[in-house]
């Protein structure tokens, strides 16, 4: 196999092992910064040993002892550290005791809960959103830091330095590579779903530059929120999260044209929605039901998902339904989005009119001041009123207020046809 065959093939592995391989170091030595560093170690070698050698046949086994072998030396040359030394030279001693079969079993012991403690730490809530969005797409996700950059359309040591700034403040506050105790997960396991959600939606809708949807950041999203049902099985919410970003994913090929311009979802080709996605979107939905409890927002935002996608044509959509499941969200997890979502469902199960009063309510709201969706929505609400100039004057405003250029486009457009 040649060199750049190789490096491709080790970049492939990186993604699929990288996440196992970190929880794990970092199970033994308690610091994720270190077992990062130490995991890129194994990486590097990797990269200079695999053109020559071949690729092994049990990589993820590969780079782990690697791992471990370069964290012995590591550690042999810093006093600080001599009780972690000694814990991995017991288990590097074991390990080389051990054969082949036996070896993969202790690298893989307990993965399920290594993984999960990764997930936990990486989205603690010490950390600011942004910096736990970065930290889990780098250490969970095993994406570069320029591809992060890349996605969200920040510098590279920007992102960086988030990370950097991120292992620092886990590691002086001490935060236990653990996962957290019964009365402590729920909250925890919220700010977990929050960073999965956050990074979906920058892939669905990006707030900023040329593209309208970014879907590698929407497929990591939804690779993480898969990882995370199969290690919190009996958590509604996790799979309410996952019927959400299934069923919102199987669009994805209908939400632009050709042109790559946005298609809104009333005008989307809906044979070009993905059957598959839907059906595990429902079926995700059906799971998280089936747990029992009081609906979660998740489950709730799955549920109203699920209403589109279950209409064959747009005229076949249960807005009564919809506009119930957002009342019921604004209960559950009241926000200002949530009520503008809700004007839009009144609008269409009741008319225009009644979705009006409710956006005309939220203008005075402090936190859709500069929300590009308000003047949107209030201006299609117009539009349909027959309000022609007023709906041209809340499109340009919206246009004025969104950094996506994809979207400035349509906007301006819908204003015009106001004229």
């Amino acid at each position: 196999m040649s060199t750049p065959e190789t490096h491709r093939a080790v970049e492939a592995v990186w993604r699929i092992e990288s996440a196992k391989l970190i929880a794990g170091l970092a199970r033994i030595v308690r610091d994720v910064g270190l077992a990062e560093e130490l995991a890129q170690d194994a990486l590097v070698a990797a990269l200079e040993q695999w053109p020559e050698s071949g690729i092994p046949p049990k990589p993820g086994a590969w780079l782990m002892a690697t791992a471990k072998h370069r964290a012995i030396d590591q550690l042999r040359r810093g006093e600080r550290q001599r009780q972690k030394y000694a814990l991995l030279a017991h288990q590097a001693e074991l390990d080389q005791a051990q054969s082949g079969p036996d070896l993969d079993a202790a690298l893989d012991d307990d993965i399920s809960d290594d993984l999960l403690r990764l997930v936990f730490v990486a989205c603690h809530p010490v950390l600011s959103t942004e910096a736990r969005v970065a930290l889990t797409l780098r250490v969970v996700g095993g994406l570069r830091t320029d591809e992060i950059a890349r996605a969200f359309l920040v510098s590279e040591p920007t992102v960086a330095q988030r990370i950097v700034r991120a292992k620092r403040t886990l590691a002086e506050a001490g935060v236990p590579f653990e996962i957290p105790e019964p009365a402590q997960r729920a909250a925890r396991l919220s700010s977990v779903l929050e960073v999965i959600y956050l990074i979906f939606n920058e892939g669905y809708a990006a707030t900023a530059g040329d593209d309208w949807m970014r879907p590698a950041l929407c497929e990591e999203a939804l690779r993480l929120g898969r990882i995370l049902a199969e290690l919190v099985p009996q958590d509604p919410e996790v799979h309410g999260l996952i019927g959400l970003l299934e069923i919102q994913a199987s669009r994805s090929a209908a939400r632009t044209d050709t042109s790559g311009q946005p298609v809104l979802l009333l005008d989307q080709d809906r044979r070009r929605w993905d059957q598959l996605l839907i059906n595990r979107g429902l079926t995700a939905l059906r799971r998280a039901r089936a747990l029992g409890g009081p609906p979660g927002p998740y489950v709730l935002q799955a549920a109203i998902a699920a209403c589109h996608a279950r209409a064959r044509t747009p005229e076949e959509t249960d807005w009564v339904q919809i506009a119930s499941l957002y009342e019921t969200l604004a209960l559950v997890a009241p926000s200002p989005v949530v009520e503008l979502n809700r004007a839009v469902a009144l609008g269409m199960a009741y008319g225009p009119a009644r979705g009006l009063e409710l956006v005309d309510a939220l203008t005075s709201e402090p936190a859709l001041k500069d929300y590009h969706l308000l003047p949107s929505v209030r201006g299609d609400l117009l539009a349909k009123l027959g309000r022609a100039e007023e709906a041209r004057e809340e499109f340009e405003r919206a246009a004025a207020l969104t950094r996506n250029e994809r979207e400035r486009a349509v906007l301006l457009e819908r204003a015009a046809a106001c004229r």
